[in-house]
């Protein structure tokens, strides 16, 4: 099976940047799909990217658009989020996940890394 391990958090001012890093080991490849979900304390689960290993197809909230670009580099095993323009609303605890295809909430996602928490100050 996949293990997760997302890293890249941190505090950040609104405004600034952030790059995320969802590391996977195991059975990298066994989805085909990496996705990033995020949740804020007392707020459901929020999907904002997903992106298969050979990065042809990509998925973006419309949250997001514009503002956050995923990437994965398969050699590697990692899958990226950029997150630029960032908002105080984007604090939160961010996840990656695994999945048959790139595919938001509605899909199954089946693996989670242990997430990494995202501050952005106003």
């Amino acid at each position: 099976q996949v293990q997760l391990v997302e890293s890249g958090g941190g505090l950040v001012q609104a405004g600034g940047s952030l790059r995320l890093s969802c590391a996977a080991s195991g059975r990298t490849f066994s989805s085909n799909a990496i996705g990033w979900f995020r949740q804020a304390p007392g707020k459901e689960r929020g999907f904002g990217a997903s992106i298969t290993w050979n990065g042809r197809n990509i998925y973006y909230a419309d949250t997001v658009k514009g503002r956050f670009t995923i990437s994965a580099d398969s050699t590697k095993g990692t899958v990226f989020l950029q997150m630029d323009s960032l908002e105080p609303g984007g604090t939160a605890v961010y996840y990656c996940s695994t999945s048959r295809r790139v595919c938001g909430s509605i899909c199954i996602h089946n693996r989670w890394g242990q997430g990494t928490q995202v501050t952005v100050s106003s």
